[in-house]
């Protein structure tokens, strides 16, 4: 059983559990033991689950108190074995005080032996009658034996004397043992039993299990995989206790019946002889420790109590240490990040290997499945049908395996597919992992590398745009073309048919028929489960055998798994039998036999072994002794449990494996038992004083899982081992039996998630009330107990010690979702779980980023939701960053981050989610969190919807929207899409009439209903807020007209019940009743063109061709009034103003003509024309707004918009060169429009103020039409495709402040900063409110920008003139002429300004009143005032002068030794004002102290390093210099330390700017991976902002750039501002735990009031003085 050659070896990657056993002596180890389970292992748990992401359980087999309730030696045995078996890590841990135990009686003689016992005994005159009371024969064990009677339980009313019965039974059992220990002593002497043989009579459970677990076991199991605690208790015994043990010992040695060693010996023998053999030759790990005791007082309950301490805290250390070593391999980060699909795969691959394990019985069918798979010719699928527990799944499990050997000549690549036992079971997933595995296996373009599921990105993966339909294209190619007659594909799909939705027949419909020549198809079905095979063949009736000849007929070829031969199961019964050492007698085999033939089922006989297992050979059965089904056998089953473990251990568990969703890790029950209010309560009556860490023992639930062994599978889910029914009937039987109830389901549902949401392990201890009975005459009381439950942490991200990734928490994700779910917990789903940031963040790092969009996306629970469009938000973010976030996940914070902070006022509770990102970092202690955002150059759309059975080349017709936000299109092709709104798909209309199916022509929309026409003249309206009801609409009239020609609807207005229909070139309105269907007809003078309708619906107005329009009473049916403008142009729309009883009519030249309509009885009076003088007659669409009175009207060359207050052309925007509009709707507010042009595949949006084109809306396919709903703008594409973006989104997008030009200078101060972008504007801005708040204007584009140090001027220099401002007031106090300057500088005192010129003097001069100091001549670059504001420092000629600012003479001089050295740049240190640190263009790097003119030569660049004087920056101390930025790298000099530094960079530095306090710098790169090279997607593309710590270049943080930077500066608060091209600004504060900085303004002020206007309009203006108040010579 121990054999070497035969055991398989052990890996710690092969679990993901440390399972340790824990080996004692149990009288003399109850406070070592407790303390390790209270103290040590809760701590041990966590520190696993934590860093190493291993679960830990320790089996005490002894923890109970009750002896009555301890395992057999047996059992004991198979938990070593168990645990040996699966401990990713030790799995023994032994306790050997100084006391050696008791044997145990053994459970089972053999009977030879047994009876020798008797004769041996019976000679020594000892009495037999208790040994043989004890013992009874079983000839049903192999061999046979005699078995020790269970003792018989004590019944309720004999509780009083329960104790004094357990005394005298525990001595009787003693008295047994030693007569028992006797005789075997005698045995022998007299030689008739070996002395190896009897030392099983006298072993403790202690020696006994040590020796089973390490003797005879292989080196590869025991080394540093147990630890043993050996303590020798000196004087453990007080004097005089020692000395009756003495004379005991030496009675026993004169007794005439024998010898037999003592306890003594034996401990010795074990830990002087057994332990110390290991520790050589299998490195045990032992520790031995001695306590030496007063010999008066013995061994102390205080010394107990401090060697238990000491022991606690040696435990941890050493299992720790050795865990940790062991497990380090299987922590690294391509085990936990593998592809997902990847994973899917091996989990796939080890189910067939399990479910192949169940094959006992040769079933004939295999040789049919194998001819089939040997016909090279034969190309229909093969169906394998039964029905329920016919052994489908095995029968397949075990043909996949034998596939290889069946097939010799080729390499045949076999895929099996378990659908019913995926965690995901949505087609899309099938399909997808079917896609991966075969490109996998077949090392394709396609393999897991490009992953099939990656997201809507069309340049980052082959599979991007995918839905359900492509990824069937994408199956049926790859079936086409990958297989080959040298590397056939046997794919073998089990559970198609339990597909939800049923969606088994679509995939089966998108599979090429006839199946390639190379591929092999097998389907395991259900016998009354016929749509899949319909699919194959939609003709073919319900399953039957198919002959040959009669596949092309059938389009598939059946097997039919028959009934199992009864002689076989019988003889699957024996061996299972035998292999657990048990039989049955003749007669009860013949009860058995006759079981077997009222179920045929292997199942049933693997259910029937367990029964008659427990069958002795006198046991009385009869036929009802067995259960006749699977069903009743599972109850039997379930009883049995029940009587042996409890009701309610059992009922719980069983109940807890069968909601779960993808089953329960051993641990995860047992915490789940621990926590359940009714088993805890049935173990806290057990005892009488329970202790608040009281948990359900370990060992009971071993036990329990023992006992049910045959019926789990272990299976690996995301990277776990859990425990799974082997059949969906004992789910049935456990529901029927325990969940029989809705609110039974929804309470084990709500306590699962409690579990793995985590808080249970939050709390504290809980009250717990329990019901108990002192005596049988007292009354029962309830008293309220606090138990802490000690549950596992559960995280969503384990923090791993390995790596800084960690390990995701896979378990929580797949369960938590499903039980919050189960038990109507909609709200904690919601923002508990879908808008989480932990969440989302452990889905993006398991790479379920997909799972995690369409969970997003759903429409399954949008009923029970709020918050369906931050949701949408959110999934469309993840979309548009989904290849970034694959290939980087820790990116997500600050994706997220920088994505959803413009829009936070328009949904409001994401500010939860910004909320959550900000705390993560601060928990982590370091990143970049964006204090200012820059503008968004876009919008993310809220949804994106594409028609599933759509061909390729069909394109949209027309497309219609309700104000409700329905969407009709009609295409090319007659088919109608609709879609019903935010979370839902579009769907196929379909509309029959006389059994043939309509085609439509087109759609209009109006208020709540829609119009649909259809190409045989048939038309029908839809009221879209009530039931799916078409009602046909009947004119007569057109019917007449035109039975050939297709009869368009041009338009329609309803009101109420009415429809106000007009036609295509036709000269009259239809009016139709919806409430009685009644149509009646209003003949206009010529053809309609446009119509609007009074609010009461009484009067009518019809814009016709001809400029007319007629006013009709719609009660009356008569003629009102006409009227008609000067031009006689087509009227194309018209607007009315009730209010001010008004109506505006626009004709197709862009004109405007206004009518005074107040007397409707009579002719409208004409107020005013407006003529535009367009030559243009091409009105594409009209838009107004009556809350800002707006009117736009839309041409192909411009779009014009008029006030309708005074009715005055307000503005014209002219289309870009070269290019048309197409359409224009205005935004919600009124500040914006949005247009469509032609041959642009974007929708762009115009500031209505500036004329600024502000953003634009991606949609990467052209646009068709632009639908305004209430709260949303859809683009229909060409093709159908729906884009929706938020309407709310778009106006708080375009205000977001930014420059008109790119920001070329960043200048900050204490509250802000100003910004200058080469215009003659610069802008100073709060950070309190990201708001730029004053601006100041000069006469010129401004060139340099300065702030004084103490913040009170600002001076700017603008067109050659130098302007001075007091910054607070904002007033221009200075503006001085004829400077000549090009550049500006202000002293460090504040006190002074200098004016640099190239051309002329450099002038020092006053700053409060502009007076002239003194004035400098030669030209000095790169010039910097001195820290103490003495001299003006620059290099000239390849010298470095100092001229003082009072006189401007030069009066310092530094020259290089060499005279072919010139200084290339130098710096200005202000913490040591009196040196200056130079570099010279041999890479000598010198210090010149200016007060002495002292040089020092400190350090000689490599010639591989140089200084780039453009980069060159130094901190204010000096200890660090930045030299350059080249070659994808930082090149930094520590002066502090004389030492280079080389950061590598992710790609080209850009630009890069030093921290003055010389902590940090920033960086900006543009990614250059071999990724994001071959990657065109948006952030892969763009540039990156990354801070790095100088002291130890650990990297900060890092936030992806939405456009191009032109300016990064950095500010002494640890913050980082950038600005861009597009002349908004980004702020970014550094978090930073090891370095303390001051606290940036991290919140923004609550913006009074609600305009939407740029916030650049708010700004206070301040104007330079008119002419310049200093003119210098």
């Amino acid at each position: 059983m121990h054999s070497r050659g035969k055991h398989m070896g052990w890996s710690p990657l092969n679990s993901t559990c440390v399972k340790l056993y824990l080996c004692s002596n149990p009288e003399d180890s109850v406070v070592e033991r407790r303390a390790l389970r209270e103290s040590v292992f809760p701590k041990l748990i966590e520190h696993c689950r934590h860093t190493l992401g291993l679960e830990v359980r320790l089996i005490d087999p002894f923890e109970s108190s009750d002896p009555s309730r301890w395992p057999d030696e047996n059992t004991r045995q198979q938990l070593i074995k168990a645990c040996r078996k699966s401990s990713a890590g030790p799995f023994l841990l032994a306790l050997i005080g100084h006391e050696y135990g008791t044997a145990s009686l053994p459970s089972q003689v053999e009977v030879s032996e047994y009876q020798l016992l008797l004769q041996e005994s019976q000679r020594a005159g000892v009495s037999t009658q208790e040994l043989e009371r004890v013992y009874q024969r079983d000839e049903n064990t192999i061999p046979p034996s005699y078995c020790l009677r269970p003792p018989h339980p004590c019944c309720p009313q004999q509780a009083e004397v329960e104790d004094e019965e357990a005394m005298r039974m525990k001595a009787k059992k003693e008295e047994l043992r030693k007569m028992l220990q006797t005789t075997v002593s005698l045995c022998v002497d007299n030689g008739v039993m070996s002395p190896e043989r009897a030392h099983s009579y006298y072993r403790s459970a202690l020696d006994a299990d040590l020796r089973f677990a390490l003797d005879n076991s292989p080196d590869n199991d025991i080394i540093r995989r147990g630890l043993v605690y050996v303590h020798k208790v000196i004087n453990a015994k007080r004097e005089r206790q020692m000395k009756s043990h003495l004379q005991s010992q030496s009675e026993a040695a004169t007794s005439d019946l024998g010898t037999m060693p003592t306890d003594g010996q034996l401990l010795s023998e074990l830990c002087d002889n057994f332990l110390p053999g290991l520790i050589s030759s299998s490195q045990l790990l032992v520790y031995t420790t001695a306590t030496e005791c007063d010999r008066r007082l013995g061994y102390t309950t205080a010394r107990r109590r401090g060697y238990a301490e000491s022991l606690c805290q040696q435990v941890y250390t050493d299992l720790v240490g050795l865990i940790d070593s062991l497990s380090i391999l299987g922590c690294d980060e391509g085990s936990q990040l593998a592809d997902a699909l990847a994973r899917e795969q091996a989990e796939q691959e080890e189910l067939c290997d399990v479910f192949s394990r169940l094959y006992d019985i040769i079933r004939p069918e295999e040789k049919q499945v194998r001819a089939y798979v040997e016909q090279s010719e034969q190309q229909c699928p093969l169906v394998v049908t039964g029905g329920p527990c016919s052994g489908k799944t095995v029968l397949l499990a075990h043909c996949a395996q034998q596939v290889k050997s069946w097939l010799p000549d080729c390499d045949p690549v076999v895929i099996t597919y378990f659908c019913k036992l995926s965690t995901d079971p949505s087609p899309r997933h099938l399909l997808s992992s079917l896609c991966s595995q075969i490109a996998g296996r077949y090392h394709s373009e396609y393999s897991s590398e490009q992953n099939p599921r990656e997201l809507d990105d069309p340049s980052c993966s082959p599979t991007a745009n995918m839905c359900l339909s492509k990824f069937k294209e994408r199956l049926s190619s790859l079936l086409s073309f990958m297989p080959s007659t040298e590397q056939p594909l046997v794919l073998i799909l089990d559970g198609l048919d339990h597909i939800g939705n049923n969606f088994g027949p679509h995939i089966m419909e998108g599979l090429p028929s006839p199946l390639p020549p190379s591929v092999k198809l097998i389907l395991a079905v259900s016998s009354k489960r016929t749509q899949v095979l319909q699919a194959i063949n939609p003709q073919r009736g319900p399953p039957q055998c198919v002959s040959e000849g009669r596949e092309k007929e059938s389009g598939y070829v059946c097997v039919q798994l028959g009934l199992v031969d009864k002689k076989q199961r019988v003889k699957m019964l024996a061996s299972l039998l035998s292999n657990s050492g048990r039989r049955v007698t003749s007669g009860q085999q013949a009860l058995v036999n006759q079981a077997l033939t009222s179920c045929c089922l292997t199942l049933y006989a693997r259910l029937l072994h367990l029964h008659i297992s427990l069958w002795h050979s006198d046991s009385d059965v009869t036929e009802s002794s067995l259960p006749d089904s699977v069903h009743s056998s599972i109850s039997a089953l379930l009883d049995h449990l029940e009587q042996k473990h409890g009701s309610s251990i059992v009922a719980c568990a069983v109940s807890y494996l069968t909601l779960s969703r993808t089953g329960l890790t051993e641990a995860e029950l047992a915490d789940l038992l621990s926590s359940d209010q009714k088993v805890l309560t049935e173990y806290v009556q057990q005892v009488e004083s329970p202790s608040s860490k009281m948990r359900v023992p370990q060992i009971d639930v071993e036990r329990l899982l023992l006992d049910l062994r045959r019926f789990l599978i272990r299976r690996t889910v995301a990277g776990s081992h859990v425990l799974f029914w082997v059949s969906r009937h004992f789910k049935l039987v456990v529901a029927k039996r325990y969940l029989g109830t809705h609110d039974v389901r929804r309470e084990i549902h709500s306590a699962m998630a409690d579990y793995f949401s985590g808080g249970l392990s939050c709390e504290v201890a809980k009250p717990l009330l329990v019901k108990q009975k002192f005596g049988p005459n007292k009354d029962t009381t309830q008293m309220e107990i606090h138990i802490d439950r000690q549950p596992s942490s559960q995280p969503f991200v384990f923090a791993c010690s390995f790596n800084e990734v960690g390990r995701v928490n896979l378990r929580k994700v797949l369960e938590l979702q499903h039980h919050l779910q189960r038990c109507d917990k909609w709200e904690e789903l919601e923002h508990g779980l879908l808008m989480s940031l932990r969440f989302h963040q452990a889905m993006v790092q398991a790479r379920l980023l997909e799972d995690l969009v369409t969970m997003l996306e759903g429409e399954e629970w949008s009923s029970h939701f709020r918050l369906s469009r931050e949701r949408a938000v959110l999934a469309s973010i993840l979309k548009s960053c989904a290849c970034l976030l694959q290939s980087s996940p820790l990116q997500l914070p600050s994706v997220m981050e920088t994505s959803l902070l413009p829009y936070l006022e328009v949904f409001p509770a994401l500010e939860g989610y910004a909320r959550e990102i900000r705390q993560e970092r601060r928990k982590i202690g370091s990143g970049l969190e964006v204090v200012l955002c820059p503008a968004p150059s876009s919008v993310p759309s809220i949804q994106c919807l594409k028609c599933v059975a759509k061909t390729r080349d069909v394109s949209v017709r027309e497309a219609a929207g309700t104000e409700c936000g329905i969407v009709a299109e009609i295409m090319d092709d007659g088919m109608a899409w609709i879609w019903k709104g935010s979370g839902c798909d579009v769907v196929k209309l379909s509309l029959s009439c006389e059994q043939k199916e309509l085609k439509f022509a087109g759609v209009k929309s109006s208020c709540q209903f829609m119009l649909l026409s259809t190409q045989c003249n048939k038309i029908f309206l839809w009221d879209v807020t009530g039931p799916e009801m078409f009602l046909q609409v009947k004119d007569p009239l057109k019917t007449e007209l035109s039975q050939k020609t297709l009869n368009k609807v041009e338009g329609f207005v309803a009101y109420q019940k009415l429809l106000l229909m007009w036609w295509k070139d036709e000269n009259f309105v239809s009016v139709f009743d919806v409430s009685s269907e009644i149509l009646t007809h209003f003949q206009c003078q010529s053809c309609v063109t446009c119509l609007v309708c009074s609010s009461n619906g009484v009067y009518m107005y019809c814009g016709q061709m001809d400029g007319t329009v007629s006013i009709f009473d719609t009660n009356t049916g008569s003629l009102l009034a006409t009227c008609s403008n000067s031009n006689h142009n087509a009227v194309t729309s018209m607007i009315l103003c009730e209010e001010k009883w008004e109506m505006a009519c626009v004709d197709r030249t862009g004109s405007v003509t206004l009518w005074d309509v107040a007397a409707n009885g009579n002719s409208p009076r004409l107020v005013t024309e407006r003529f535009t003088g367009g030559k243009f007659n091409n009105i594409l669409n009209v838009d107004y707004s009556h809350e800002i009175d707006t009117l736009l009207v839309c041409q192909s060359h411009q779009v014009a918009l008029w006030d309708m207050c005074d009715w005055e052309l307000w503005d014209q925007f002219l289309a870009p060169q070269g290019r048309a509009f197409t359409q224009a709707v205005l935004s919600k507010d009124g500040h914006f429009f949005l247009a469509l042009l032609d041959t642009c595949p974007l929708v762009l949006v115009w500031k209505v103020s500036t004329g600024d084109c502000v953003l634009s809306l991606e949609i990467n396919k052209q646009p068709h039409k632009l639908l305004k709903m209430a709260s949303d703008i859809v683009c229909v594409a060409h093709d159908g495709c729906l884009t929706v973006w938020d309407s709310g989104m778009i106006d708080a997008a375009g205000p977001v402040p930014k420059m008109g030009c790119g920001v070329t200078e960043v200048v900050v101060e204490r509250t802000g900063f100003y910004t200058s972008d080469g215009s003659e504007t610069v802008w100073r801005w709060r950070l309190e409110t990201g708001l730029p708040h004053a601006n100041f204007l000069h006469d010129g584009p401004v060139e340099k920008l300065r702030l004084s140090p103490d913040n009170i001027h600002l001076v700017t220099l603008s067109a050659g003139e130098i302007y001075v401002w007091q910054t607070e007031p904002g007033q221009n106090i200075l503006r001085m002429r004829g400077s000549r300057a090009s550049d500006v500088l202000i002293t460090p005192n504040s006190n002074f300004g200098v004016s640099i010129s190239d051309r002329g003097m450099s002038r020092v001069w006053k700053l409060a009143h502009g007076t002239i100091v003194c004035s400098i001549h030669p030209y000095l670059s790169d010039a910097q005032v001195s820290p103490e504001s003495t001299f003006l420092i620059g290099r000239r000629h390849g010298d470095l002068l100092a001229a003082s600012l009072w006189s401007g003479l030069i009066s310092k001089h530094f020259s290089c030794v060499e005279s072919s050295e010139h200084v290339v740049a130098f710096r200005t240190l202000s913490e040591h004002p009196d040196f200056v640190v130079v570099m010279a263009s041999s890479g000598a790097v010198y210090t010149w102290k200016l007060a002495e003119e002292t040089l020092c030569r400190h350090f000689q660049l490599p010639y591989r390093f140089h200084c780039q004087p453009q980069d060159f920056q130094m901190s204010s101390d000096g200890s660090y210099t930045l030299l350059s930025t080249d070659n994808e790298a930082i090149h930094l000099l520590d002066l502090s330390q004389v030492r280079l530094c080389s950061f590598k960079t992710e790609g080209p530095v850009i630009k890069a700017c030093l921290d003055k306090t010389g902590h940090y710098a920033a960086y900006i790169s543009h990614p250059t991976t071999t990724l994001e090279k071959n990657c065109a997607c948006y952030l892969h593309t763009r540039p990156v902002l990354r801070v790095l710590r100088l002291a130890d270049g650990e990297r900060i943080g890092s936030v992806f750039l939405a456009k191009n930077p032109l300016t990064l500066v950095m500010c002494e608060r640890q913050c980082v501002f950038v600005g861009f091209e597009d002349g908004s600004v980004g702020v970014y504060s550094i978090l930073d735990d090891t370095i303390k900085g001051e606290e940036l303004v991290r919140g923004r002020e609550k913006l009074n009031g609600q305009m939407k206007r740029c916030p650049f309009d708010r700004a206070f203006t301040w104007l330079p003085l008119a002419t310049p108040n200093i003119t210098w010579p």
